[in-house]
């Protein structure tokens, strides 16, 4: 039998956010799917949509609760990376604060509930509107990365980044360090970018998905053929601008690098002057590239995955 659908609202930090529930008929585990947590990446939000609709032909063991789009001010303003209301990135927030701004009790009404109780959670991403990517899942240390881990490489996008505490950690406070922070095995899946709905994008996506309801027991395998093997890194260096100026990318996502091979620069508006070369600080790939030519001073401009 199909599972049983509810498409509802759910009040966050004043924000009417669509969520679908889909109950199978046997128990399971309750995987918990966010899109949307950055408003201007489109491809994984087209993916949840299309991939809870075929969910509610299926055979389901458990329960999803699956959002499309999380962060409705950044998606409605068309603002990629921040809240427009307090100029903060949601994805740096969890477990967020109820008394904090916009970003922070958003952050903490989503934690509080839709993560918290979740057996798995994956959020869908992509690069924003300004980056260009190359697909990959990544999870953080805790009680639950071996499952992690697992989910990770289920969801085939070819690379997958282990992200450790301390000060070489790339990004903190996002969905998936909150959840494992208390036990529940998450990933950020990512592809897509350019704030394009591509449709290959969409597909790794869905098929990932997919591939995760079949590991987590709640659906059989997909007939597709098994992921292949990811790329294991151990490292996400994430490289900034010097200065405002005018960047312009050597290498492209997802291209292998040498340490010490040059990745780009930024030069004056004018065109006179080089302010900054940049190189690559040890071997890997790029798995983001800002996309546009305008930078501020410590921009960003591309996350190198090393291993």
């Amino acid at each position: 039998m199909p599972p049983t659908v509810l498409r509802r609202t759910l009040h966050l930090a004043g924000f009417d956010v669509p969520v679908i529930e889909l109950t199978g008929t046997a128990d399971g585990p309750r995987l918990t799917v966010l899109a949307g947590v950055h408003g201007c990446e489109y491809a994984p939000m087209a993916a949840v949509r299309r991939w809870t609709r075929s969910l509610a032909g299926r055979e389901l063991r458990g329960s999803v609760h699956a959002v499309p789009v999380l962060n409705l001010p950044s998606f409605r303003a068309r603002t990629p990376f921040v809240v427009p209301d307090d100029g903060k990135n949601l994805n740096r927030c969890f477990p967020g604060n109820p008394d904090g701004t916009v970003a922070d009790r958003l952050a903490h009404a989503a934690f509080t509930q839709l993560i918290v109780g979740s057996d798995a959670l994956i959020d869908v991403h992509a690069g924003d509107m300004v980056e260009a990517l190359e697909p990959f899942a990544l999870y953080d240390t805790g009680p639950a990365e071996a499952r992690a881990l697992e989910l990770a490489a289920a969801y085939g996008l070819g690379y997958v980044i282990r992200q450790e505490p301390g000060p070489g950690r790339a990004v903190g406070g996002t969905t998936s360090t909150a959840a494992a922070e208390i036990g529940i095995p998450a990933i950020i899946a990512e592809a897509g970018g350019c704030g394009l709905v591509e449709a290959a994008a969409v597909e790794a996506h869905v098929r990932g998905l997919d591939r995760a309801l079949a590991l987590l027991g709640m659906t059989d395998p997909p007939g597709a053929a098994p992921a292949a093997a990811p790329v294991h890194l151990g490292q996400f260096l994430w490289l900034r601008a010097t200065s405002e100026g005018w960047w312009e990318p050597a290498v492209r996502p997802g291209e292998q690098v040498a340490e010490g091979q040059a990745l780009g620069t930024v030069s004056s508006l004018d065109g006179a002057e080089v302010l900054q070369s940049v190189t690559a600080p040890a071997p890997g790939v790029p798995m983001f590239i800002t996309s546009s030519p305008a930078v501020a001073s410590g921009g960003l401009l591309l996350g190198l995955g090393a291993r």
